[in-house]
């Protein structure tokens, strides 16, 4: 897609902040150029990361998943305040760089699932007639049987076949030979931990082998019997090693990391408390950022390309308060606008997840019709900006918690409310949290 374009399928999800989606959509087309350059010109050109600059909830780790799901791109969005130096108390760095290859096997797995899920579960049919047929008594083993013996066999699979696939055996027991996974206490606390990154994927691999379960026989289901059989084949059939690889190299190139509340961690050293932990944050980040190789479960694993984009409130600090190292890594800074009364007058109504039609769509799983008014949808908006201004603003977040009170007593009710047309009016919102509103104390507790 062009970067126009990207802006339009991000206009789908996000209200406004058009600078921020022609930033990201700059950013993401330069990825597709690069692919088409030389290798050696190729390497030679960095991401151009981002810092997106706004108050919570304008919409800047929607852009960045939204972006990560039109690329196919493995996403990980992490909190810059879990990390401390060295991973002392909090995590460690290059855990971000480990999860983000955690999920692009996910990804990558999942792929080649799909390819050869027909496959699997032609695979499993024929595990389990074996099963059934020989469940069934009177019928001759595989040793010496006539032709006239094989042709009823071969009559009597293909009856129970029809019968499996119209669903008429999935109440019956069968036997199956099952592989449990015990994880016994002293392993769970290895992994329990989220300081210890680097114990925790290299025991991994080990204690997987020294702990494997025993097979045993287990009568379940045909139903269930199916499912678990289809599990086995699919693993069979997709190959891991290859899977490794194509992650890595799928993280290496287009890989997108959300560092959230990187405001959190500017500061520059002072000789005390927090401050030195803070730069020593940030130069932890640097050379992840600037390119470096880390130590994966499935092997090395190269950061020089992955896009990163960094978001924050800097409500106290600046970004110019951040190290001059990482600032230079960080080279594109934009601006989010706060929201006003018609964003989310738009928010409530125009993009593909609104909040009134997830909620139209929720209650109408139960039989209600709910409508609003265009005056109860401009009402919502008011009071939403209203407590933003009174309290601490949140932005479009406030609107999940005024629409939850609104709805409060209608979904409570659901099925068994007796009038099944609902319309939320103005006059109806006003009803149900204008005492809320107007008190000060009270809407500060529950909205």
């Amino acid at each position: 897609m062009s970067p126009r374009e990207i802006v339009e399928q991000l206009d789908r999800y996000v209200v406004g902040q058009q600078a921020a989606k022609k930033a990201v959509a700059i950013a993401l087309r330069n990825r597709i150029r690069r692919q088409k350059l030389d290798e050696e010109m190729a390497q030679e050109i960095a991401p151009k990361n981002i810092i997106m600059i706004g108050p919570t909830g304008v919409g800047k780790t929607e852009i960045a998943r939204r972006l990560a799901r039109l690329a196919n791109s493995p996403f990980l969005k992490v909190e810059a305040t879990k990390f401390t130096e060295v991973g002392y108390v909090g995590r460690d760095v290059e855990s971000m760089v480990r999860d983000l290859a955690e999920i692009a096997v996910d990804m990558v797995r999942e792929e080649k699932i799909n390819e050869i899920e027909e496959k699997a579960e032609l695979n499993a049919e024929e595990r389990l007639l074996d099963i059934l047929l020989a469940s069934i008594q009177n019928v001759p083993g595989e040793g010496g049987e006539s032709g006239k013996d094989l042709t009823r066999i071969e009559s009597m699979r293909e009856k129970l076949r029809k019968q499996l696939r119209a669903g008429k055996l999935d109440q019956r027991m069968v036997e199956l030979e099952v592989r449990e996974h015990p994880m016994n206490p002293i392993a769970l606390q290895f992994f329990d931990g989220s300081s210890i990154e680097e114990l925790q994927f290299n025991m991994r691999d080990m204690l997987s082998g020294m702990i494997e379960g025993k097979a045993k026989k287990r009568r379940m289901p045909v139903a269930e019997a199916v499912d678990y059989i289809v599990q086995e084949e699919e693993q069979k059939l997709v190959d891991m090693e290859q899977v490794a690889r194509l992650a890595l190299d799928r993280v290496e190139q287009s890989g997108i990391i959300f560092l959230d509340e990187i405001d959190k961690i500017a500061g520059r050293e002072s000789g005390h408390g927090p401050d030195v932990s803070r730069e020593g944050v940030q130069r932890d980040i640097l050379p992840i950022v600037e390119g470096t190789s880390v130590n994966t479960r499935y092997g090395m694993l190269r950061t020089d390309h992955i896009l990163f984009i960094a978001a924050g409130a800097f409500h106290v600090s600046k970004p110019t308060d951040l190290i001059p190292e990482l600032q230079g890594r960080f080279p594109i800074r934009v601006a989010m606008s706060p929201l006003n009364e018609n964003d989310f007058i738009r928010i409530l109504k125009e993009p593909k997840n609104a909040l009134i039609k997830q909620y139209t769509a929720l209650l109408g799983t139960e039989g209600m019709k709910l409508r609003f008014t265009a005056d109860a949808i401009r009402e919502i908006a008011r009071l939403a900006c209203l407590v933003n201004e009174s309290a601490e603003n949140i932005g479009a977040r406030r609107l999940h918690t005024i629409v939850e009170a609104l709805l409060e007593d209608v979904s409570f009710e659901g099925q068994q409310r007796k009038v099944k047309h609902v319309e939320i009016t103005a006059d109806f919102v006003r009803k149900k949290l204008g005492g809320i509103i107007q008190d000060k104390d009270l809407s500060r507790y529950i909205l």
